[in-house]
């Protein structure tokens, strides 16, 4: 399969490219490993700015990118996602790897092909966190609801059957491959995701306020930061970030809340270094913005539950609070107040999780995964015993 007359031919194939985020950064990562790998997409729509970490690359895109509207509006297009990703040709193919979080690893290989699964997590909306989806949508009444949940059910039903078609999973946590383990019923490797230390400089003089900054959607509960920091007045907290509720928390902050909404890297970066923690509420499967904090020396103050558990060091890196309610977390930033943080500590932690870690953990499996497979190749005498079709003639006469 892998020899001076073959090259070793292999494509990555990623859900979609409409914004260069965080599991952009790690496709741009792979890439950097195996940069002679094609690339494909359900969907392209990133501008040239964005689009620079792919270095000229010409991405194959399915046919969702030519429907009208399809490029804007991708996310209602999900009924036909799994349609979408089964049409991609791989026959010339010897390696595929797939950066999924949603769609990309129901991809159809063969017997003579080694697919390799980096999984950002199960669709989340299709299963444990349906309920949640259905909820912030206004979706959890009326026919519509039964509509969305059957088109769930059946995309529930797609997700775990391709799931076969995997021949080794990697995760990007600990907490992703308890999920993938409860809902493939498979063993994952973890391989946390590429964080760019190196892009902040450790700051260990801090100002007198703490910062968060995400998407500003429901479940990062950036609200409910904003509500415990309006009870603590002689607190100053900041906030960057966009999304659909930026105006909301705009009005619900009081006169020590400063909601900048979206800011340019440097800003963001500028204020992650000056402040002095990071506040976390939501629940990540991994949390990079964890790290970059912890990369500017910045100590953080984070729900103690999935990836945060893995990223910060309590009471060296970080404190935890337990429930994501207004107490728990005033009585977090009082337990930070008392200690003392040490910002080459923060930096330290960090740095264990740097792109040039990523870049040989994701090799080390690759390659390990790719000789196990060569090894075990269709041709072996085994293999082909069984796959004689003369093989059940010849057991029944005994003379074999």
């Amino acid at each position: 399969m892998n020899s001076p007359f073959h090259p070793r031919r292999m494509a990555i194939v990623h859900d979609w490219l409409p914004v260069y985020g965080g599991a952009e950064r790690v496709l741009e990562q792979m890439l950097e490993v195996y940069p002679d790998a094609d690339v494909f997409t359900l969907i392209d729509a990133l501008d040239e700015k964005n689009r620079a970490f792919l270095k000229g690359r010409e991405v194959k895109t399915s046919f969702v990118q030519r429907l009208p509207g399809g490029k804007r509006f991708y996310r209602h297009c999900f009924p036909i996602m799994p349609l979408a990703i089964e049409q991609f040709d791989f026959r010339s193919y010897d390696l595929v790897i797939s950066s999924s979080y949603a769609f990309a690893k129901g991809i159809i290989t063969g017997p003579r092909q080694l697919h390799l699964c980096y999984c950002h997590s199960p669709i989340r909306y299709a299963w444990d966190l349906q309920s949640q989806y259905l909820q912030e949508s206004r979706l959890d009444f009326g026919l519509k609801s039964w509509l969305v949940r059957w088109l769930l059910h059946s995309i529930r039903v797609w997700d775990h059957r391709t799931a076969a078609g995997v021949d080794a999973f990697m995760a990007n946590s600990r907490f992703i491959a308890r999920r993938i383990e409860k809902v493939y019923r498979r063993q994952a490797t973890v391989v946390y995701p590429p964080v760019n230390v190196d892009r902040f400089q450790m700051r260990e003089q801090k100002d007198d306020f703490y910062f968060t900054a995400s998407r500003l959607v429901p479940y990062k509960r950036i609200d409910l930061v904003i509500d415990a920091f309006n009870a603590m007045p002689d607190k100053k907290l900041v906030v960057i970030g966009d999304g659909p509720d930026l105006q909301k928390l705009r009005k619900m902050a009081g006169p020590n809340v400063q909601v900048m909404g979206w800011q340019p890297n440097d800003v963001m970066k500028d204020h992650m270094e000056r402040a002095k923690a990071f506040v976390f509420a939501g629940e990540e499967d991994f949390g990079i913005i964890l790290l970059e904090a912890q990369a500017s020396g910045t100590p953080v103050i984070a729900f103690g539950k999935g990836g945060a558990l893995e990223t910060v060091v309590e009471n060296k890196t970080g404190v935890y609070f337990d429930e994501q309610t207004v107490p728990s977390l005033i009585c977090a930033v009082d337990d930070f107040e008392t200690r003392t943080w040490d910002a080459r500590e923060c930096r330290r932690n960090a740095e264990a999780y740097s792109t040039s870690a990523f870049r040989q953990n994701f090799r080390t499996f690759v390659e390990s995964e790719w000789e196990r497979f060569s090894f075990a190749s269709p041709e072996d005498e085994s293999f082909s015993d069984y796959c004689d079709p003369d093989w059940l003639r010849h057991a029944l006469l005994g003379t074999r």
